[in-house]
């Protein structure tokens, strides 16, 4: 077994400690944010689209929180064993400490931060008068390549580990050799469908459009790495022994995409 195989037996996720132990998963969440802040402002400033520097900087907060709030509460509804004890419990939702040790905030949904997202994106298009079409298709060339830091983070922290194999680059994970789904994930949802909405962007025909063809290459992206992707082990398959609930979750949302794509494009006509 080489290096790679062993890393998480030497890797530490804490990068270092200022009171509190500071993760990696934390930087590369803070890393993701602020690259799909500064990708957005390329854009703007290369497309000269009608944005200013101060509407930006409001709207990334919006969506901070909106992104944060709905990740947790997503997972929280969508994947934890104890959604019932959060709902009656809300102030432990955000509570980084277990009896009394700080560990971090553990278990953020994908779409449920999608939700949340769309919900602070609506919110901000209402208060500054931007229309929402022409937002979500900034935020769809800005956000894929920022994702990536999203799943090293999920790599780093030793979380969202793949199924079994027997491949050479495969990771030690309790003595079971598994695939690094993570950055599996990393590639097609970051790099792919930055790749696939980048080429589309030329031949969008109305305000919207590629943040349709991100949900709809999003979610195939994630059903096809999360074939390499061991279940969660508190609902495990659901369906045919195979199927995920991300992989049914990001079908779904792909799907809606398309209907909506087919919907706003007669419309066009």
């Amino acid at each position: 077994m080489s290096a790679w195989n062993n890393i998480y037996e030497t890797f530490n996720p804490v990068a270092f400690t200022i009171f509190i132990p500071i993760h990696w998963y934390g930087i590369m969440y803070v890393l993701a944010l602020l690259t799909a802040l500064y990708i957005g402002k390329y854009f703007i400033k290369k497309d000269n689209l009608d944005f200013k520097g101060k509407e930006i900087d409001a709207y990334f907060i919006y969506v901070e929180i909106g992104v944060i709030l709905g990740a947790r509460l997503g997972y929280i509804l969508f994947y934890d064993t104890q959604t019932l004890y959060y709902l009656s419990h809300p102030w432990q939702i955000f509570n980084p400490f277990v009896n009394g040790e700080f560990v971090g905030i553990r278990g953020m949904s994908y779409h449920g931060a999608v939700l949340g997202f769309l919900i602070s994106t609506y919110m901000y298009s209402k208060k500054y008068k931007i229309e929402f079409g022409k937002i979500m298709d900034l935020v769809a060339i800005s956000v894929p390549l920022a994702f990536v830091f999203g799943r090293i983070g999920n790599f780093l922290n030793q979380e969202l580990i793949g199924r079994e194999t027997d491949v050479p680059w495969g990771i030690l994970v309790e003595g079971v050799l598994r695939h690094p789904s993570q950055l599996y994930e990393a590639v097609l949802e970051g790099f792919g469908v930055f790749i696939v909405v980048y080429i589309y962007k030329k031949y969008q025909k109305f305000s919207g459009e590629l943040i349709l063809v991100y949900g709809i290459s999003y979610g195939l992206f994630r059903a096809i790495a999360e074939i390499w992707r061991a279940p969660d082990v508190q609902i495990g398959y659901v369906c045919c022994n195979s199927v995920t609930q991300g992989q049914a979750m990001s079908l779904a949302m792909s799907l809606v995409g398309i209907f909506a794509w087919v919907y706003f494009k007669r419309k066009t006509v």
